[in-house]
């Protein structure tokens, strides 16, 4: 990439609820020597921005404005050709810009078809040009994907071997609620993919390991995720979607896992002498009772019965009241927590089973967390870029490719991820 760029980083839909929070971490966070820039279409509301993160931080030097008049790939190329780094919420033409002119990308989506789309439409260009592209990095799906990096790194370094299988749960979430962007993704998701698309990328964890992308065709059959080795369920409790885990307790499906399962198999599959051949992620929320687990199992398979029908999808989309650009506030998200605990097995066979229990935590608001996780992505992309190639290749990548370099910045920016060797199942 040229070093003649005019910016280190553009962010693109600055003026959105998790834009701006990016853009007040830049300011108040990221080095004052990067030069930056914030784009959108509302020039009025990109100028607000500005003069906020100005009386934020006096002392810095405020970003450049950019104004887009739309997504078309010309004039996204134009923007993207202006930065080493774009960062966006998600976008096929920004993503099309990006992989033609050498530009790296990072998203926070966790929309699993749209990332199987464009890896598949652009994955060779990025490579040619020497873009890195990385999706889903934000709440969905980073944490996922560095707890099962820093488990199998521990599991490297003491026995060297790979993993087995991986459980992780959601240990803790307390959320002031979702953004109106994320409920307009969530819900507006079946209006661009088929239900059998959406059937293919809701079973398969593998759906985006290198192996498996290819486009879909009618005679497409992709492999199926394993049970774990360490714990074969029950019918019942695979009716139910409720079990229990050593260290990890009562466990019930989780709405977030399917597109985290994806992305870190997708790195597994990226790196498979690293992670071991038989690697298997599996995600789930930690519940204080069966019956909580039952009944939260039984409310997401109705969602995803409402969410099948044109009829039902709408009159949900009617009821929301979060608007796109609007989310909880700062002073209502100060007692959010988030915190993933994973359990990772060793490949090695031994008397007693080897493992890992890596975790990740956050206080704080679970979009600050996201701009956390963008922002200093950036920075390791600016910092290690060539580094990451030379070990990875360019491309389509994933956050754990960003490597031990990210892991320290984020245990700077205050969230907390550690990973320890961790003895029978019987104790605590």
């Amino acid at each position: 990439m040229a070093n003649t760029r005019q910016y280190d980083i553009i962010l693109l839909g600055a003026t959105g609820y998790t834009g701006k929070l990016t853009a007040e971490y830049i300011t108040s966070s990221l080095p004052t020597n990067i030069k930056w820039a914030v784009a959108g279409r509302n020039q009025s509301k990109l100028q607000s921005l500005v003069d906020e993160l100005k009386s934020q931080n006096s002392t810095r030097s405020t970003p450049d404005i950019i104004t887009v008049a739309n997504l078309s790939t010309p004039e996204v190329s134009t923007l993207a050709k202006k930065t080493k780094v774009l960062l966006n919420t998600y976008s096929t033409p920004v993503v099309e810009a990006c992989a033609q002119t050498g530009t790296h990308y990072i998203d926070v989506t966790g929309e699993t078809p749209w990332i199987r789309d464009i890896i598949v439409k652009y994955e060779e260009t990025a490579k040619k040009t020497g873009a890195i592209i990385i999706p889903g990095n934000g709440v969905e799906s980073a944490p996922s994907d560095l707890v099962a990096y820093i488990a199998t790194r521990l599991c490297r370094k003491v026995w060297d071997c790979g993993v087995m299988d991986v459980v992780a749960s959601v240990h803790e979430l307390k959320s002031s609620g979702p953004s109106g962007g994320t409920l307009a993704t969530g819900l507006g998701l079946m209006d661009h993919y088929s239900a059998s698309v959406m059937k293919d990328c809701l079973a398969n964890p593998f759906i985006l390991s290198p192996t498996n992308l290819q486009p879909y065709t009618k005679d497409t059959i992709y492999p199926r995720n394993p049970e774990p080795n360490t714990y074969i369920r029950t019918p019942w409790q695979k009716w139910t979607g409720v079990w229990s885990y050593p260290r990890l307790g009562h466990l019930a499906t989780s709405i977030t896992a399917k597109p985290n399962m994806a992305i870190v198999h997708r790195s597994a599959g990226m790196t498979p002498y690293f992670y071991g051949f038989n690697f298997s992620y599996e995600e789930y929320m930690a519940v204080g009772s069966p019956l909580v687990g039952v009944l939260i199992h039984i409310a997401l398979a109705l969602l995803t019965l409402f969410l099948a029908f044109p009829p039902t999808r709408a009159i949900m989309k009617s009821l929301t009241t979060v608007k796109p650009g609007s989310g909880p506030s700062k002073e209502s998200s100060k007692g959010d927590v988030f915190e993933l605990r994973a359990i990772a097995v060793a490949e090695q066979l031994a008397k007693q089973p080897r493992k890992a229990l890596a975790t990740f935590r956050f206080e704080g608001g679970v979009y600050e967390l996201t701009a956390i996780l963008l922002a200093e992505a950036a920075m390791v992309l600016l910092t290690q870029g060539e580094e990451i190639k030379k070990s990875h290749g360019a491309g389509f990548l994933t956050p754990s490719c960003l490597g031990d370099e990210y892991l320290e910045r984020l245990d700077n920016a205050n969230v907390k991820i550690g990973v320890r060797q961790i003895g029978d199942e019987g104790s605590k």
